[in-house]
């Protein structure tokens, strides 16, 4: 828990840099800029070939060699998605803004910021898959700018992957003519082609590839649950943040969708259109029109099996894990309902389990049941994030448990801002400013102004470096925070300005939900 006179971590005060150009696998780098002193950044690099034309739905291809210096001073496209500058109603889209790169299916580029002070520093490297639900998102978004947190020590990388029907669309004639006889889940492949990529090229800016830690929030953090299961993935990183999000989504779910499932929807969605070669020639618009992508699926290759089962056969990579979810996931969601049908629901839904669940969960009133039905969501949540840990640290990793329950600050007049899906990223990147970014009236000017919200920040981007560092988020000057224990309910460290005003979820419903898992949601093994 946070305490009063937390120390800064020292930040990076190297003031040279690795030499430009810079030497990658596909060819020279230069032109970087100065993010703040001490730090580089390095935009726009290709780590795959144009996923374009005869390349649409295929695996990552390698970059071709390029003649003379690329220039590494912008963002490279984003890749095509919502642009709500162009809908009828638009809803917000912070990958895509004024100012925001031109989308386009040539998308595969990531961004470095490093404070190396040369090539032979071997640093720790931070690779960042971002959140937004497959369908949004970009490593260029201003809210994941790298150079506060490369402050701390660390190489930090972001990076674009195909999303919607560009990176998870399936079809029985894509399944067909792959040699894994696999369709779908082309964006996992880009994010794996961006690991790869860090193997092979982060020594030339400093970085260290046998010490490489992915972190991701919401989709990117169910992207990594479900890797840390991959045999794909194995060796490419060391550690894994997943935030808000394991491969289950943020709770208890069934079974990821099989290939075969999503083939029929995606066969059915391209209707007379039947072969590879003419979904090819399809449009971009059109895709994006008439196709939708599946998410994550089990597709025989990139995820082999559903993940529940190899996390509970213990057949899953052996990374260490530092997890955790927010207080109020659930504020995303309108789910009015009443004390009668939240009651009728249980009975339904837990048969001779919902007498006990209903004494947990209060309900008299509409209010109270409205209430119930979020709070069950938050706690399925970091139930979740808290099985992932217990997985890893049973395997004989370390695993670490957070609970995010901050409220970052609101214009005066205004209820409280909930500590909300995704609220936790401007403190774990230091971006305080960047929460005009969130379209639900917290306030940017207020939370980069506030000591308690900086100090936070400081605090959670240096426990996440320090991990990243050697697997321990602890240092000189911070709170200690215990490792998780396989089956502990009460071990996770909450995040929280003021401390003493929030609680770890409730060890009883926790319990319950074991009870649950237990008896009705595992997978067959």
């Amino acid at each position: 828990m946070l305490s009063a006179g937390v120390l800064a971590l020292g930040a990076a005060t190297a003031t040279a840099e690795p030499k430009e150009p810079i030497k990658l696998d596909a060819g020279l780098l230069g032109g970087s800029t100065e993010s703040s002193k001490g730090v580089r950044a390095f935009r726009g690099i290709p780590f795959a070939a144009p996923p374009v034309g005869a390349l649409r739905w295929q695996p990552p291809q390698p970059v071709a060699k390029w003649d003379g210096v690329r220039a590494a001073s912008k963002f490279g496209n984003v890749c095509i998605q919502f642009d709500q500058r162009k809908a009828e109603r638009p809803r917000l889209n912070i990958a895509v803004m004024d100012g925001s790169p031109p989308l386009s299916e040539d998308c595969l580029y990531l961004n470095v910021w490093t404070p190396a002070a040369s090539a032979n520093d071997k640093l720790p490297v931070m690779l960042y898959w971002f959140g937004g639900g497959f369908t949004e998102g970009a490593g260029s978004v201003p809210l994941y700018d790298g150079d506060a947190l490369a402050r701390k020590g660390v190489i930090v990388v972001t990076m674009n992957y195909r999303l919607g029907p560009f990176g998870f669309f399936v079809h029985p004639a894509l399944t067909a003519e792959s040699p894994h006889k696999a369709s779908g889940n082309y964006g996992l492949m880009d994010m794996l082609a961006s690991a790869r990529w860090v193997q092979n090229n982060i020594a030339a800016l400093g970085g260290d590839p046998s010490n490489v830690t992915v972190f991701g929030q919401s989709a990117g953090a169910m992207a990594i649950g479900s890797l840390v299961a991959s045999p794909e993935a194995k060796g490419l990183f060391r550690r894994a943040i997943s935030q808000s999000g394991a491969w289950m989504g943020l709770g208890m779910s069934a079974g990821m969708r099989t290939r075969a499932q999503a083939e029929e929807t995606g066969a059915k969605a391209a209707g007379n259109i039947t072969t590879a070669e003419q979904l090819r020639a399809m449009s971009a618009d059109n895709v994006a029109e008439k196709l939708s992508g599946a998410g994550m699926l089990v597709d025989g290759w990139v995820i082999p099996e559903d993940p529940t089962v190899t996390f509970a056969n213990g057949r899953q990579n052996a990374v260490d894990v530092l997890v955790g979810s927010n207080k109020d996931e659930a504020s995303f969601l309108n789910q009015p309902v009443t004390s009668a049908k939240f009651e009728e629901g249980a009975r339904m839904r837990w048969g001779d389990l919902a007498a006990d669940y209903l004494k947990l969960y209060p309900h008299a009133t509409d209010a109270e049941a409205v209430r119930s039905t979020a709070d069950n969501f938050d706690d399925g949540a970091y139930w979740h994030m808290r099985l992932y840990a217990d997985y890893q640290a049973k395997k004989g990793n370390k695993a670490y448990l957070y609970y995010f329950a901050q409220n970052p600050p609101n214009k005066p007049g205004s209820p409280p801002f909930p500590a909300a899906h995704a609220s936790e990223l401007p403190y774990v990147f230091r971006s305080l400013g960047q929460l005009h970014l969130f379209p639900d009236g917290s306030d940017a000017a207020l939370a980069a102004a506030s000591a308690p919200d900086r100090k936070l920040a400081d605090l959670m981007s240096s426990y996440w470096a320090n991990f990243a560092r050697s697997g321990d988020p602890n240092g000189k000057g911070l709170p200690e925070w215990k490792a998780h224990t396989p089956g502990s309910q009460q071990d996770g460290m909450l995040f929280d300005a003021d401390a003493a005003s929030d609680h770890l979820p409730a060890a009883e419903r926790l319990a319950f939900l074991d009870k649950l898992w237990d008896r009705q949601q595992q997978p067959a093994q």
